[in-house]
């Protein structure tokens, strides 16, 4: 049996915020666990000898279609869900340089995509974007 990150182990994560020029944020509607049907940012597990900026530009990538350029660290989060049993440690990066439209890649994993003021999110919110966002207001 192979261990698996998150939960047999504290996994490490990476996030990114996405944001258009207007300042909304594309989040997506999760449908596994952790956080099943949370509204979360862009993100997944960093694979072993990848760094972490890169693991959230291609888990962006995968997730939405889009192509992203240029990201920048933002936060560091923790997220412990007893309810789930799991335990993550992510990066989040931010950009604003991208291009296409984003785009539903991944319906066995999300079940929406959309565009939000960070300041009034939709509910249920991601403990990862939560955080994300408190730091997002400060720069």
């Amino acid at each position: 049996m192979s261990l698996r990150p998150g939960i047999d182990f504290p996994g490490v994560g990476a996030g990114l915020v996405i944001l258009r020029d207007d300042g909304r944020v594309l989040l997506c509607r999760r449908l596994k666990a952790p956080e099943a049907g949370y509204w979360n940012i862009v993100g997944g597990k960093v694979d072993k000898m990848e760094p972490s900026a890169d693991a959230a530009r291609r888990e962006a990538e995968e997730e939405t279609g889009l192509l992203i350029g240029k990201v920048e660290f933002l936060c560091t989060t923790e997220q412990i869900l007893p309810e789930d049993a799991q335990h993550w440690i992510s990066m989040i990066y931010v950009t604003r340089d991208f291009s296409g439209e984003p785009r539903l890649t991944e319906p066995d994993k999300l079940s929406d995509l959309g565009w939000f003021d960070p300041a009034d999110p939709p509910l249920p919110l991601s403990v990862f974007s939560i955080r994300a966002f408190e730091h997002l207001s400060k720069i």
